[in-house]
């Protein structure tokens, strides 16, 4: 019985809940699940929530993202956002490269990470010394710099923050804000 209605009705499923809705093509299929060499939990990156992923790896490559059933936090639900975080990973268009454009110039170069890094130190720390305040104008001590602010992001935990604000006090730094806190 190839028709499924005839299958339905002969097959003593009347009300299509069963065997009698599945086709052959679907029978065939397997799940990319199941031909993964691992699975290994991780959190989804998109908001504060930390919904629980399984990610699934099959020869050192993404093949699915999955909710985690074990994640006292989402109990084996994304959003879709969340569901889609597979494409996220395997996507052509995926940035890998450092990028970086100059001032004033119109086209981006690629750069390698250690100099990009350090870039970014030499930046942070001459910021940190030209905007440093040492005391004010009554001889009362400061110790602070006005030229580094941080806004953290909601998608980071809390051990995270801690440690991002732990960072930016110690380099005296006064205008930390959080997008969790806004």
């Amino acid at each position: 019985m190839g028709w499924p209605v005839l299958r339905q009705f002969l097959g003593g499923d009347p009300l299509g809940r069963s065997s009698s809705v599945v086709s052959r093509k679907t029978t065939e299929i397997t799940p990319r699940t199941t031909t993964a060499d691992r699975a290994v939990q991780s959190v989804c990156p998109y908001c504060a929530v930390g919904c629980g992923q399984k990610v699934f790896v099959s020869d050192e490559k993404v093949v699915q993202i999955e909710g985690d059933p074990e994640s006292p936090i989402s109990r084996g639900r994304l959003c879709p956002k969340g569901s889609a975080s597979e494409q996220l990973v395997n996507s052509d268009t995926r940035q890998t490269t450092v990028l970086y454009r100059a001032p004033r110039a119109k086209d981006w170069q690629e750069m390698d990470l250690e100099t990009a890094t350090e870039m970014v130190v030499d930046r942070f720390l001459e910021s940190r010394r030209n905007k440093w305040q040492d005391v004010d104008e009554h001889g009362r001590h400061l110790g602070r710099t006005m030229g580094i602010a941080s806004l953290g992001g909601a998608t980071l935990d809390n051990e995270e923050n801690y440690l991002i604000k732990k960072l930016f006090t110690a380099a005296g730094a006064i205008q930390i804000e959080n997008q969790a806190r806004i």
